[in-house]
């Protein structure tokens, strides 16, 4: 597979950066600052987003989690979101691909509760999911990852094959927003390692709003409306590092360096 990245060279630092999203807005509400800060600094920084497929006619609990938000049934609400998703990654400065798979709720996942009840016995999409990313990680000196806070499935298998794929030492796990603001104790799934480090992320968490606001059909139901998001962000920002807004990773050594590069 040709390598999708371009090569930049800082003082002898070749940085090929990859962040792998469940969703269609979990990389820049979890860690959008950080993101654009790499940018910023001349790293070539791609989102993969995993669970982005259309499908023509959903049905039920599907169904119910496009019209829940207003939009009709007839509406392709993946390709809505795919755009919402090339906007707000094109607000941050970095570049962003979607592997298709399909989200839990059309892989028998079929009521909110289930989402959070851990992977079913017949879902078997990691495979596909380990398939879609593996060269993509393997040619990165970082990996960004969900840590899987809140325990949604998809977040769980996401973790769980990053982890398989990548050596720690180049991976850091970002703390998976909204669920930090609702659970700030909770600390993620057992595959993820390594010691925290913060991002300083003053400087550019009114971009992170902004590309966070371009999730229109979500952020009714993940903020309470779109006037809510930049106190949110802003109050989560600000706890986890007390006073100082930052976004918080656990990771390995490779990825501290690489990514205190970046100051803190």
């Amino acid at each position: 597979m040709e390598c999708p990245y371009r090569y930049f060279d800082h003082g002898g630092l070749v940085s090929r950066i990859v962040a792998i999203s469940p969703h269609l807005d979990d990389a820049v509400f979890s860690a959008g600052g950080t993101l654009t800060r790499l940018a910023q600094a001349g790293h070539d920084v791609l989102v993969l987003t995993v669970f982005t497929g259309s499908v023509a006619a959903p049905s039920g609990f599907a169904l119910a989690c496009q019209t829940d938000k207003g939009l009709a049934p007839d509406v392709d609400y993946m390709a809505l979101r795919r755009d919402e998703d090339d906007a707000a990654l094109g607000r941050l400065g970095v570049r962003g691909a979607h592997l298709g798979l399909l989200e839990a709720p059309h892989r028998g996942y079929d009521s909110p509760a289930a989402l959070f009840a851990g992977r079913h016995d017949g879902d078997d999409v990691a495979g596909a999911v380990g398939d879609a990313i593996r060269d993509h990680v393997g040619g990165a000196d970082l990996v960004l990852a969900p840590q899987a806070v809140g325990d949604h499935v998809d977040h769980q298998i996401v973790t769980a094959v990053v982890a398989d794929l990548t050596d720690a030492d180049r991976t850091a796990w970002w703390r998976d927003t909204p669920y930090a603001v609702r659970h700030p104790e909770a600390r993620g799934a057992p595959e993820v390692g390594g010691t925290d480090v913060a991002v300083d992320v003053a400087s550019v968490l009114e971009a992170k709003t902004e590309a966070a606001g371009a999730y229109a059909t979500q952020v009714g139901f993940q903020f309470g409306g779109p006037e809510h998001v930049a106190p949110v962000l802003a109050d989560l920002a600000r706890r986890e590092g007390d006073g100082r807004p930052v976004e918080v990773f656990r990771a390995g050594g490779r990825a501290r360096a690489l990514i205190g590069t970046l100051g803190s």
